[in-house]
């Protein structure tokens, strides 16, 4: 438990530290990705972003336990 804390906290020191070049990955703009703007509402369904992510994340796992 210890090594998946201190490997997560880590984790999140790079990703806080490459934030401003990560920022300008098309990642939440893509193409399926719903926006709605009307008024004082703004919706926003990351829904393409949320599939590639999610398959990203399986397919590193796979190899993983492989």
């Amino acid at each position: 438990m210890k090594r998946w804390l201190i490997g997560l906290g880590l984790l999140c020191l790079v990703l806080g530290m490459g934030w401003p070049w990560l920022k300008e990955f098309p990642l939440g703009r893509l193409p399926g990705d719903i926006t709605v703007v009307r008024g004082n509402l703004r919706f926003y369904l990351p829904l393409t972003s949320s599939i590639l992510v999610s398959g990203v994340v399986s397919l590193i796992l796979w190899l993983l336990n492989r």
